[in-house]
């Protein structure tokens, strides 16, 4: 399956995300000057922002399908009013506030646009506004190319993370240490 957006690195790939999860991203990093080090970490941050993003998008997808799939497994015919709320809110995309038990990020995901289009050339075949026109193999099928590429942002997700774990240390260490203090900070800003 061909994954859009991500789908895990790419050796010597011209993405952020090869290049953040690359082999050469941490290199010497603690010889580099501070400033370098904080460009570094908001790249891992703006990864990690996208990386978020699309898993939430896959989420919300998978949660349709899989209630719809339920629905049809209850036999009863109906809708259940929360599955057409959410299944609303996931297709306006409406913008979380929230970032559940993860992490608070500081930026916004980029390409937006772009990542919706990718979760939706997974599931071409079975539009989620349109579920009940598909049958319950085109769903389950839908549902398995999401619920793989979601593990896939995922890992790839936890894998940003521990580089952003790395960083923060860093940068952490050196004001332990005394290498950097806050009136550069101040300075800066």
């Amino acid at each position: 399956m061909t994954t859009p957006a991500h789908g895990g690195v790419q050796p010597g790939g011209r993405r952020r995300i090869d290049k953040v999860l690359g082999p050469d991203f941490l290199t010497g990093l603690t010889e580099l000057p501070l400033a370098e080090v904080r460009i570094l970490r908001h790249e891992a941050e703006q990864e990690e922002a996208d990386l978020s993003y699309v898993r939430r998008l896959l989420q919300g997808r998978m949660d349709i399908l899989r209630a719809e799939l339920a629905r049809r497994a209850d036999g009863d015919g109906s809708i259940d009013e929360k599955i057409v709320e959410h299944l609303s809110e996931v297709l306006a995309d409406s913008g979380r506030h929230d970032h559940g038990l993860g992490r608070y990020l500081r930026v916004e995901p980029s390409r937006v646009d772009e990542h919706r289009r990718g979760v939706e050339q997974i599931i071409a075949d079975v539009a989620v506004s349109d579920v009940e026109g598909h049958s319950d193999e085109e769903v389950r099928e839908a549902l398995g190319r999401l619920e793989s590429y979601e593990h896939i942002v995922s890992e790839d997700r936890r894998a940003v993370q521990r580089v952003m774990d790395e960083l923060t240390a860093e940068v952490a260490g050196r004001y332990k240490s005394g290498a950097a203090n806050v009136d550069d900070l101040l300075a800066e800003g």
